[in-house]
């Protein structure tokens, strides 16, 4: 989209056959014992116990900082943040999207 702005791909690796964010930025990706708890959450129970993980490993110092960082300059720039999964309501951007909403960013 022409209006996604700076898009950021919050991946541990970056997949085959998607289409390159213009920063990687794997800080910002669950580490990959919680991928593989994230996949196989097939209730609410398993997602809830992901994101209190997730929002744990984001709480460490360096994970931290860059969601202060990008909460600041989306108010100054367009920011979008990508994966490969086809869901958001079942994908650490929620997550994400709530961490960064508790710290002020401009969301649209």
């Amino acid at each position: 989209m022409p209006d996604e702005g700076l898009r950021l791909g919050t991946v541990r690796r970056p997949p085959r056959g998607v289409p390159k964010a213009d920063v990687w930025q794997p800080l910002l990706s669950p580490s990959v014992e919680l991928v593989a708890e994230a996949k196989a959450a097939t209730d609410e129970k398993a997602w809830e116990a992901f994101r209190r993980k997730f929002k744990a490993e984001m709480n460490h110092p360096a994970p931290s900082q860059l969601l202060d960082l990008l909460a600041a300059l989306s108010h100054q720039t367009s920011l979008a943040l990508g994966c490969y999964c086809e869901d958001e309501a079942h994908c650490h951007r929620s997550v994400l999207r709530e961490l960064l909403t508790a710290r002020g960013a401009s969301i649209v």
